[in-house]
């Protein structure tokens, strides 16, 4: 029986060390989950392996999982379009906006507010781009975090579009809100989750990092591209 394609994880990559440390910790968890399955780290920029380095050395069927929270320029030109110029290797979505992650998110709030939540709407902190999918991505995901919470969550940004996330936290001050709640929708520690931290709320979240959920949702996008692969062959 033909082994099952080898899950190419591409996270967007960093000079700290430590970054890369937190995607080997994710996809160890992902090796342990699911026995057998071929896993392999690769990068955008600022680090190695590069996705190109990767996919050359994969001779045999891959499929590329991006380790980004929403759509846009990365997925679609440094992600997707070089996995389709490899014997166009398919590629899965983003991963977010998902109800995994809503699940994720609501679990670090719940840590972080230790039983004294917001009076207000929660901020949901986004790194941010310029590009309208990504955006488009967060406010999905912030509907999908207040359904799971049942609370108001309002999406920001952290650079790159706006509202930002200071602003928002300042603006609701001036509703008067008592007290205010930020989750950082981020992966991993970081420059962009601590400027979220420094952002002025009582509690923020802190990134998204090692959890079941995100666990999950890599093998589920692994597994929805390889089906989409197979059925777009036979069909």
């Amino acid at each position: 029986m033909a082994s099952d394609p080898v899950l190419v994880a591409v996270a967007h990559g960093s000079r700290r060390p430590a970054a890369q440390d937190d995607v080997r910790t994710l996809l160890a968890a992902v090796r342990a989950a699911r026995p057998g399955l071929a896993v392999r780290e690769a990068y955008i920029e600022l680090a190695e392996p590069s996705l190109p380095e990767v996919l050359r050395s994969e001779p045999g069927a891959a499929v590329v999982v991006p380790l980004l929270l929403g759509s846009g320029y990365h997925i679609a030109h440094d992600v997707a379009g070089v996995a389709a110029a490899y014997r166009d290797v398919p590629c899965a979505a983003a991963l977010g906006p998902d109800p995994l992650l809503a699940e994720a998110l609501a679990d670090r709030l719940s840590t972080a507010e230790a039983g004294e939540p917001s009076d207000g709407p929660i901020v949901l902190a986004a790194a941010g781009s310029s590009d309208p999918r990504s955006h488009a991505d967060t406010e999905t995901m912030a509907g999908m975090l207040a359904m799971r919470l049942g609370r108001p969550v309002v999406p920001a940004y952290n650079c790159s579009a706006r509202p930002g996330v200071r602003d928002t936290v300042a603006a609701l001050r001036g509703r008067r809100y008592r007290r205010i709640s930020v989750v950082g929708y981020l992966l991993w520690p970081g420059r962009f989750a601590a400027e979220v931290a420094a952002c002025g709320a009582d509690v923020v979240s802190g990134p998204i990092g090692l959890h079941p959920a995100l666990v999950r949702l890599v093998l589920s996008r692994y597994d929805l591209a390889r089906v989409a692969a197979v059925q777009s062959r036979v069909a």
